[in-house]
């Protein structure tokens, strides 16, 4: 396939994912820093790996090497303290799998119910696949059930999370809301701060 490297205008990025909902939290924030971006959807080469980092790093490296723009690439992972950190990086897997009632089940009579989310944002402009890396992370607690409003834009493990100092899961709440909370957002931010700064 033959490769083009576009050199672009202004302040743009583009966000390596599959996940659609990803892309809708990461463009509102990254409007707030007065940078578009683009979604492109790929599927990358992720690798396993108990770091969020290393997972984000090399799935940005190898997004870079296919289409040679300027990209993040994001990893999260859901760390339950009474489970010992699972499902952790393997969220993703975790939730195909036994989706939000399975951890329920897990969860079921467990008084200890605090959870962290975690965020990891890898970006990539560099032929060597070099990346720098960003991170966030939410605290809160699992539910006892799940919870959720008509917001379309809950996914995953949303409806079953319930960050510190809201009374609502990320599912409860609009991308907006969610985003004063969210590990992604945290990531996302801090990168927008970076990279508005090398241009």
């Amino acid at each position: 396939m033959h490769q083009v490297s576009l050199k672009l205008k202004g302040k743009m990025i583009f966000f390596a994912t599959g996940n659609i909902h990803k892309f809708n939290e990461a463009r509102v924030m990254l409007a707030e820093h007065g940078l578009g971006v683009g979604m492109m959807r790929m599927k990358g080469v992720e690798i396993q790996s108990d770091s969020l980092k290393e997972i984000a790093s090399t799935s940005a490296a190898n997004a870079y090497k296919k289409i040679h723009l300027p990209l993040i690439v994001e990893d999260a992972g859901l760390f339950v303290d009474a489970l010992k950190g699972f499902p952790g990086p393997y969220a993703a897997y975790a939730y195909k799998t036994v989706e939000n009632e399975g951890i329920l089940k897990l969860m079921a009579g467990v008084k200890n119910r605090k959870a962290t989310f975690r965020s990891s944002i890898a970006y990539c402009n560099s032929e060597t696949g070099e990346t720098v890396c960003f991170e966030g992370q939410s605290q809160g607690e699992i539910t006892a059930k799940e919870r959720i409003s008509d917001f379309e834009s809950a996914f995953g493990f949303d409806p079953i999370f319930q960050p510190k100092g809201s009374k609502k899961t990320f599912a409860e709440m609009s991308i907006k809301e969610k985003n004063g909370f969210s590990h992604r957002a945290q990531a996302v931010s801090k990168f927008a701060e970076w990279y508005k700064n090398q241009q």
